[in-house]
């Protein structure tokens, strides 16, 4: 009977999480297909479905130029950052050197600075490369907060892989980059799904770095976009096409957590516990 009580408390717990968690994009998907006076209206069923907001998105702002910016750097980013990790993980986990393990403490160290304490300074360093306004201004800085993630996870987890695979390697005259190749990159596939989607959510919800570092729309991502939307007048609200467009740019990260979730957990679960 215990047993009984406990599932069904489970069940209601983890029923009413998830509806606390999806109310707000439901709200905003309901709020999407209204339009004119409906959008002042608290429901929370829409009683005429209108796309208006949806064709306004598309018509009215160059909103597809924002999504393909948004890809471009985000890929980028997982790439460079997996790139990169791959190979610091294989040095702070399988190479001695003095000062390993502070400086990865270090690199984690890194995370914990704001946004805000490191831009002036990471402006500075943009404007002299001459990357203002540019794509690769995104790319550079979203590094700071992407690499330290990566890095951790993935040394946490090669950190436990079996001696005797390298081992092996080495006897078979493999080097460095060809023991990463071979060896550890297949054994780290669900730690870099894991580590490599949540690059690309933080790099595609990014927003202060992106609306300090871009002026012209043509080089905007989705949310300084989807900020600046106005009305078709100084007087109407853009309510509907706030939503439509934040709903347009929320579907690529469900289908993303939906293809990659087995990997996902399995990796962030193998690096939590091996850590």
């Amino acid at each position: 009977m215990r047993l009984i009580v406990a599932r069904i408390g489970l069940a209601v717990a983890c029923t009413a999480l998830a509806a606390f968690l999806l109310f707000p994009l439901y709200y905003a998907v309901v709020t999407s297909l209204k339009s004119g006076s409906d959008l002042f209206r608290v429901s929370y069923w829409p009683r005429d479905v209108e796309l208006t907001s949806y064709l306004r998105i598309w018509s009215e702002q160059n909103f597809a130029l924002n999504i393909l910016n948004s890809i471009i750097v985000a890929v980028c980013v997982v790439l460079i950052s997996l790139a990169l990790s791959v190979t610091a993980a294989f040095a702070l986990s399988r190479v001695n050197f003095a000062g390993r393990k502070t400086l990865l403490f270090a690199i984690l160290a890194i995370s914990m600075f704001p946004q805000v304490a490191v831009l002036s300074g990471l402006f500075e360093v943009i404007r002299m490369l001459g990357l203002y306004n540019n794509l690769g201004s995104l790319v550079l800085s979203y590094m700071i907060f992407t690499l330290p993630f990566t890095v951790w996870v993935l040394t946490t987890f090669m950190r436990d892989l079996p001696v005797e695979l390298e081992e092996a390697a080495i006897m078979d005259n493999l080097g460095p980059f060809a023991i990463i190749r071979h060896i550890f990159l297949p054994l780290m596939a669900p730690a870099m799904a894991a580590t490599g989607l949540l690059a690309f959510i933080a790099a595609w919800n990014e927003f202060l770095f992106a609306l300090t570092f871009t002026l012209s729309n043509e080089q905007r991502t989705v949310p300084v976009a989807i900020a600046l939307i106005t009305g078709a007048s100084e007087y109407e609200l853009p309510w509907g096409n706030i939503m439509a467009a934040s709903v347009i740019v929320t579907v690529p990260l469900i289908v993303l957590v939906l293809v990659f979730q087995r990997r996902m957990v399995a990796g962030l679960t193998a690096g939590a516990v091996k850590g």
